[in-house]
């Protein structure tokens, strides 16, 4: 299979919220309910999407603060990035940040070296606990939008949207390469829009101040008035 087929696709999200069941559904079609924290697992699965086969290299990495350290820069060289987070758990959203803010450095050096850009999608994770719901998929999808990616609520236990997630990562990637080879130029997210410098003013638009004061007679300053003019007509 040529490099063309090949697509590295890195896990990320907050512990527990699910990384492990999910590429375990993708790659052996199998749940666990056991949760065994993970530093970094990496596998290999083969998919034929919209009639191409494409081997997809996974890496499921840590998720847990005191193993965030670990994670190696060939995490960030992937093609694309699936943030997942627990829809049962509020923080579990918020701690995507911390990824996002690496994924974003990792964009603008790519970027700026005239490189593919990843591609990254949202992964709402055990929709199939709705009764434990604190995230909805309205603030999901508005989290997603806001950072120019896509969306899907998951459930690795009940194989919804598993299959369809990375189907539509492939594709994803697929039509960034496409867009660069055709020579395209590639936007940055908002989330990693750069504010431009100033321009500095030409020369002969900077104002001096008066190195003196004005006289109490000039026509900028309302004159003085004199004691008699103070004075009321009875």
């Amino acid at each position: 299979m040529d490099g063309s087929n090949k697509i590295s696709i890195t896990i990320c999200g907050d512990g527990g919220c699910g990384k492990s069941s999910i590429t375990l559904r993708l790659v052996r079609s199998q749940w666990t309910h056991e949760y065994d924290p993970t530093i970094e697992d990496s596998y290999s699965v083969t998919r034929t999407i919209d009639g191409v086969t494409y081997s997809l290299n996974l890496t499921d990495t840590a998720g847990q603060e005191e193993y965030r350290g670990l994670w190696s820069s060939s995490n960030l060289h992937s093609d694309a990035f699936l943030l997942v987070y627990d829809i049962t758990q509020a923080n579990s959203l918020d701690a995507l940040e911390h990824f996002n803010s690496l994924i974003d450095m990792e964009r603008e050096t790519r970027f700026e070296q005239g490189g593919v850009l990843p591609v990254c999608m949202v992964a709402g994770n055990k929709c199939d606990l709705q009764a434990m719901r604190q995230i909805s998929a309205k603030d999901g999808l508005q989290w997603a939008k806001g950072r120019g990616y896509g969306f899907m609520e998951t459930s690795a236990r009940e194989m919804v949207n598993i299959e369809e997630t990375f189907a539509l990562l492939v594709r994803k990637v697929v039509a960034s390469r496409a867009q660069h080879a055709r020579g395209e130029p590639q936007e940055l997210p908002s989330s990693t829009a750069r504010t431009e410098p100033l321009t500095p003013l030409p020369a002969d638009t900077e104002k001096e101040l008066p190195s003196q004061p004005q006289n109490e007679h000039s026509p900028e300053r309302p004159k003085k008035q004199r004691w008699w003019q103070k004075l009321k007509c009875w």
